[in-house]
C-alpha cells in the first residue's frame, strides 16, 4: 500500500508540477534567460545558493520573490549576472519547494486526490492490455487537484 501512496503522490506532483513536502532541488542552466530566473518548482520556500562554474555567489548580490508563482531569483540593482565558463549546466541554482515539512502542511483536497487515487488503483487492478488507450485520471481526483494546476508556458 505505501508502494501506491508513493506513486500517486509522485504522479500528483508531476501532474501539478508542485512540490507537496518540503524539497530541495538543483536547477541547472546552460546560460541566464535575461534578467530574472523562473523558478519551475511551486510552491519556493526560498532560494539557497547560486553557484557559476563552481564558484558560489554573494547572496547579497542577488535577491528572490518566492510568494509568487513562478518564484523569480534576480539580481540586485546594478550587478551582472557572470557567464559561466562551463557551456552545459554551468549555473546552479539550488532552492526548497513544497508546502511545508509535514504530510498537514499539503492541502487538505490534494491529500484527499492522493488517498482516492490510491483507492482507484487498489480497486482497478486488472492489467493493461498493449495497443490500448491508457486510462486517464479519474475525474473526481482531477476536479480536486483543479485549483493547484500550474498552466504549462
Amino acid at each position: 500500500m505505501s508502494a501506491l501512496i508513493s506513486v500517486a503522490r509522485t504522479n500528483l506532483e508531476t501532474e501539478l508540477r508542485r512540490a507537496f513536502i518540503s524539497q530541495r532541488w538543483t536547477l541547472l542552466l546552460d546560460r541566464w534567460p535575461g534578467s530574472d530566473v523562473m523558478i519551475p518548482l511551486a510552491p519556493a520556500q526560498s532560494i539557497d545558493e547560486v553557484r557559476v562554474s563552481g564558484i558560489t555567489l554573494d547572496a547579497n548580490s542577488y535577491a528572490s520573490e518566492c510568494r509568487r508563482e513562478p518564484a523569480l531569483l534576480y539580481g540586485k540593482t546594478g550587478m551582472i549576472w557572470p557567464i559561466p565558463v562551463k557551456p552545459v549546466a554551468g549555473i546552479e541554482i539550488d532552492f526548497t519547494a513544497g508546502f511545508g515539512a509535514a504530510a498537514d502542511d499539503v492541502p487538505a483536497p490534494i491529500r484527499q486526490a492522493i488517498l482516492m487515487l490510491v483507492s482507484h488503483w487498489f480497486e482497478t487492478r486488472e492489467p493493461v492490455a498493449i495497443g490500448t488507450p491508457a486510462l486517464e485520471m479519474p475525474f473526481t481526483v482531477s476536479q480536486m487537484i483543479a485549483p493547484y494546476r500550474r498552466p504549462r508556458l
